[in-house]
């Protein structure tokens, strides 16, 4: 009968017992390992990981769940304000809820003020691994809720940035879009729908504090300020939501900017600022580019107050967040191309 290298038969799997003595630790530890518990030193981790890679374990992942006894629980922390994307987003949780019951994965979406990092923070402190295996989180960046996330997986709950990442080194996984690339593909529409003409160009987004609308915001400059010079780039406007500031930022811009050729509405929520823009375009010729499918956009490509759409799939990002934490707890890889999320513009003839 033949083995392999590391003296296990070909046709036999090394069990946990055989990776224990390989790693030189007890079954207990590599049980805390394989399943991403908490209080086991990154040396240790290391040590089991590098016998699975040493002797070619392989998990029995049916077995393994059914070991568990129960569900893998996963939770998706969102934002308390956004109408139609958000809409979109908790859709695609449900119908992934419905079909990950045959997977035994259970999945709730949360609401919380991300106006307040503080009471943010303090929502994610109430979260328990007793309660929770893994949570996707979509939440501004302050160092309030990157300290909560911290300790949310130092009690042993896994956790991944969603769609508005977090800067954080000890952060492997992001579910979403290049930000960056999609405020580059937003400034090149600009730049090619306006064309030769001179002019200012309004942004205008939800708020500053999400990540991805800094990353949007660079990416946009980086194009507009190196093919586009006829073109000048006003500073960035917050709406926090609130459709008579957005219609006030809108008039305001248009009168002290006679020139204005174009608003690039940079936040996930566009209606807000779309509405605003109505009764607008027609008059000054200004081109509008957008982010996110929702049924505001759809309708402004149709009426021509959109030019364009830069968006990403709601369904894929929901589902590629349950595999990745399903992966982290599981303690495996997954497939990096399957879990790419990636930039797709609309316009009103490919809707």
């Amino acid at each position: 009968m033949k083995t392999n290298i590391c003296g296990y038969h070909a046709d036999m799997r090394p069990t946990t017992k055989d990776l224990a003595e390989a790693a030189g630790v007890s079954l207990a530890t590599v049980d805390r390992v394989l399943n991403g518990r908490a209080g086991v030193h990154k040396k240790t981790i290391d040590a089991v990981n590098e016998a699975i890679r040493k002797i070619g374990f392989e998990r029995n992942q049916i077995a393994a769940t059914l070991a568990r006894r129960r569900n893998y629980r996963f939770a998706f922390v969102l934002p308390r304000d956004g109408d139609e994307y958000l809409s979109e987003i908790t859709a695609r949780i449900r119908e992934t809820q419905d079909a990950s019951r045959a997977d035994m994965i259970e999945i709730k979406a949360m609401r919380v003020d991300d106006h307040d990092p503080h009471q943010t923070a303090r929502s994610l402190a109430r979260l328990r691994s007793e309660d929770f295996d893994g949570v996707a989180i979509m939440a501004s960046e302050t160092p309030q809720i990157r300290d909560a996330i911290r300790r949310m997986r130092e009690r042993g709950i896994q956790t991944i940035p969603f769609i508005s990442n977090q800067h954080d080194e000890d952060q492997q996984d992001f579910v979403g879009i290049d930000n960056c690339a999609a405020g580059r593909t937003a400034g090149r529409l600009m730049g090619r729908f306006v064309g030769s003409r001179a002019g200012d160009i309004g942004v205008i987004t939800d708020t500053m504090q999400a990540r991805d609308s800094l990353e949007r915001r660079l990416g946009f400059d980086q194009v507009i300020k190196g093919s586009f010079p006829n073109l000048r780039v006003l500073p960035t406007l917050e709406t926090y939501g609130d459709g008579e500031r957005a219609i006030g930022i809108v008039r305001n811009t248009v009168t002290h900017h006679p020139s204005i050729a174009g608003f690039y509405l940079m936040g996930s929520e566009a209606r807000v600022p779309l509405e605003a823009l109505s009764g607008m375009r027609p008059h000054n010729k200004l081109v509008a580019i957008a982010h996110e499918r929702t049924p505001s956009t759809v309708t402004g490509l149709r009426d021509g107050r959109l030019d364009a759409v830069v968006t990403q799939d709601p369904g894929h990002l929901v589902r590629s967040a349950v595999r990745i934490l399903r992966a982290k707890c599981e303690n495996r890889p997954t497939v990096a191309s399957q879990e790419k999320i990636r930039i797709e513009i609309l316009i009103e003839e490919n809707l």
